[in-house]
């Protein structure tokens, strides 16, 4: 049953392959790593200064938080960002120009509509820019606040997680695994780094504890800064021995995801074979939506660091950067 599910993705894969094989050869661009990563601080800053800048975003930029087009410059985190935080993770993709980012900032929000402000909280941020000419031109971010009582008496939150960017920040910086690059000889094509990733959505939906799951044995993804799977011995965050990737899979996250739609990955970072997407992971019987961005690190065939940012959403919430049949759909997007 698995070559035949196997040989049926590495059908799919030879298609996709085939169609960027026949696109236009990588070129050389003028914003390399360390210029794409500079972008995102630049952005982080300005948004946390509250400064538009026109020397660095263009006059028409486009801006989506949490799947909502706003006006740029004072709505969502531009209004409330009092700081940036320490956890940084960049996934620069010096092919398109774009540069996806997980992090922290800091934001200081109100008790209520009209009540006294509250002291500074950390946030956890998926983002994506777009530099054309040398400015940004689209911003495209999650932001993963914490939980916030209303009125003027803090109260503890209800839920049994600790807030997104709080644990986030606890991680303290990107595993050193994801930060070594590839041997240049051993580097896979934009097309085979997105589908590879890809098995990790094609794993999840509708699993039946019976698909391909191609984690290597030292696996590990965070989830909103948690362990949430690992190699044997790895504690989670309630001090438990969590399981393994491919063995989640195999015995108890089975049937919970009844679709990942709207996948689109945009930046590929090909020097340390990093992949890094949004998604939305729908539960119709729950009617629910996670909305995500999601980064894998690949060597080889398998995938052996995962991690993620990401937020509860109204059942069937779109990225609003796709048209809705996209949004719908459970194909490939590569963002270019």
């Amino acid at each position: 049953m698995r070559n035949s599910i196997r040989a049926g993705l590495a059908a799919l894969a030879m298609t996709f392959a085939a169609t960027a094989s026949a696109q236009a050869p990588e070129k050389p661009q003028s914003c390399q790593r360390e210029c794409l990563e500079g972008f995102v601080n630049r952005y982080l800053q300005a948004m946390a200064d509250g400064k538009v800048d026109p020397a660095l975003f263009a006059a028409d930029v486009r801006f989506t938080e949490n799947g909502i087009q706003l006006p740029f410059g004072n709505e969502g985190l531009w209004a409330t960002a009092s700081g940036v935080g320490q956890y940084k993770f960049y996934v620069p993709d010096t092919e398109t120009q774009q540069v996806a980012f997980l992090g922290t900032v800091l934001e200081q929000a109100q008790s209520s509509a009209t009540g006294p402000q509250r002291p500074p909280e950390l946030v956890g941020i998926a983002l994506r820019l777009r530099i054309v000419d040398g400015k940004i031109t689209e911003v495209e971010q999650i932001a993963a606040r914490p939980e916030r009582p209303l009125g003027p008496v803090q109260t503890a939150s209800s839920s049994p997680f600790p807030a997104t960017g709080a644990a986030v920040e606890a991680m303290g910086a990107p595993h050193p695994k994801f930060l070594e690059a590839i041997p240049e000889g051993e580097r896979q094509s934009r097309a085979d780094l997105i589908r590879i990733g890809n098995y990790y959505f094609d794993a999840i939906q509708r699993n039946t504890g019976k698909g391909y799951y191609p984690f290597s044995d030292d696996c590990l993804r965070h989830e909103n800064g948690m362990i949430i799977v690992g190699p044997p011995g790895t504690i989670g965050m309630q001090g438990r021995e969590v399981q393994g990737c491919k063995q989640q899979l195999e015995t108890s996250l089975i049937g919970a995801v009844t679709g990942i739609r709207d996948r689109r990955f945009v930046a590929v970072d090909r020097e340390r074979g990093i992949v890094f997407a949004f998604a939305f992971f729908d539960h119709r019987p729950i009617n629910w939506t996670w909305q995500l961005g999601e980064l894998f690190k690949i060597e080889g065939e398998e995938i052996t660091r995962v991690e993620a940012i990401f937020i509860r959403g109204p059942y069937g919430i779109n990225a609003g950067w796709s048209t809705y049949e996209q949004g719908r759909s459970e194909q490939i997007q590569d963002v270019r």
